[in-house]
């Protein structure tokens, strides 16, 4: 196994089980290459007979993010590498979903009666999900000039966690149940508006306590670049359950803490009984999913006040994951090449998938390929993200989670 070279990204695996003598044996190699090259390796390994299964022999090739830089370039690589591969021989991965409280998403969903029968446009106002990350590009410059925060980041981890908060109960967890519904809820993503974006880039700034230089100024990047290390989205979901109930995702680099995380903000309720306390409106009821570093969830209600009157404060629940489970020493990958290895591809992407995450981002990179990208940079590193995500839900009359890495939701009281 080799590990891959500064500023490269991707890469490409090839687990395989041959029988000899009767006797199985698991075999892994590991391939750091540039996503580039992706096809030609695939088309080399067919060509050298490793990609051939037969009898008890069989042959999965894991391939790493980016698959492709937009739809036509995913569909170039699928079609690419179904001319040497089945389906059932890839293993797309996205380490996120190796993460034991991104795959808790769905046991919470779907094992618990408090909380499934509200999962719908009646009970849930809107809900946002947050990467952000207090590291900046580092020695990926290169890469990162052709990428960006959106290609990088959106339609792949953040639109994984969207899938697992917002895709429809699959009728069991079959792979190929469970991959079905998550291609079904990208189709169902409106068309992105830039309207409905913000781009932002880092300046310098203090992150961590450390001073930190402007992106414009990192190894590899143009001086004057236009790519952006953050972005901000709204989306709306065109079906029954999601109607008019807008998902706000928000990934950057350099920001004020490290954290990712679902909040889900239920609709308050009739406030004409309160009318007579103190408060203007009832605390917010918010569900927070934290899908690291700090892995657990937390329940924010409303709660009387010890005393005579009727004082109402926000108050709220925490579960923690170390508080009641071992620790597991794991990134995530484990348990997805675990996966690969047993045949299990719940867990990975599908061909249609990938495109069909493609397809809901597609307007959006051909709009802001003929725009002009704006004032860079347009924050400061250590910071929240440019004030222009603030104002995106503004407009709404909603406001972003602070980003904290608190172990506690900041709205529960």
């Amino acid at each position: 196994m080799s590990k891959p070279g500064p500023g490269s990204r991707a890469a490409c695996g090839i687990c395989a089980e041959i029988s000899r003598n009767r006797k199985p044996i698991a075999g892994w190699q590991y391939l750091a290459v540039a996503d580039r090259f992706f096809g030609p390796v695939i088309e080399q390994l067919g060509r050298a007979g490793l990609a051939r299964q037969s009898g008890h022999c069989w042959r999965r090739v894991i391939v790493e993010k980016p698959f492709g830089h937009d739809l036509a370039s995913a569909k170039a690589l699928n079609a690419q590498i179904l001319k040497v591969l089945s389906e059932d021989q890839i293993y797309r991965i996205d380490h996120f979903l190796g993460k034991e409280t991104v795959q808790n998403i769905l046991v919470l969903r779907f094992a618990n009666g408090i909380f499934e029968p509200l999962w719908n446009r009646d009970h849930i106002d809107h809900v946002e999900i947050t990467a952000a990350k207090t590291v900046g590009v580092e020695h990926r410059g290169r890469f990162y000039e052709r990428t960006g925060a959106l290609r990088d980041m959106v339609p792949n981890h953040l639109f994984q966690l969207l899938a697992m908060i917002a895709m429809e109960p699959p009728v069991s967890f079959d792979a190929d149940a469970v991959r079905a519904k998550k291609t079904e809820l990208f189709h169902a993503i409106h068309s992105i508006s830039p309207a409905n974006s913000v781009r932002g880039q880092y300046g310098a700034g203090v992150v961590l306590g450390q001073h930190v230089r402007d992106y414009r100024h990192e190894p590899d990047v143009a001086p004057d670049s236009k790519t952006e290390t953050y972005v901000a989205l709204k989306l709306g979901i065109d079906n029954w359950r999601w109607a008019g109930v807008p998902f706000y995702l928000r990934t950057g680099k350099y920001l004020c803490a490290r954290t990712t995380e679902i909040t889900v903000h239920f609709r308050q309720a009739p406030y004409a009984l309160f009318r007579g306390t103190s408060v203007e409106h009832l605390p917010a009821n918010i569900l927070m999913l934290r899908i690291q570093p700090d892995e657990g969830l937390s329940l924010s209600f409303s709660a009387k006040r010890p005393g005579a009157e009727i004082e109402i404060d926000g108050v709220e629940m925490n579960f923690a994951y170390r508080d009641y489970f071992a620790p597991l020493r794991t990134v995530g990958y484990e348990t997805l090449i675990y996966d690969c290895m047993i045949g299990d591809a719940t867990l990975f992407q599908r061909a249609d998938t990938v495109e069909a995450a493609w397809r809901a981002v597609q307007d959006l990179l051909d709009a802001w390929a003929h725009a002009p990208a704006g004032d860079f940079p347009n924050y400061a590193a250590g910071s929240a993200g440019p004030d222009a995500a603030d104002r995106l839900l503004a407009r709404d009359g909603r406001a972003w989670l602070p980003i904290t890495g608190l172990t506690s939701n900041p709205r529960a009281s």
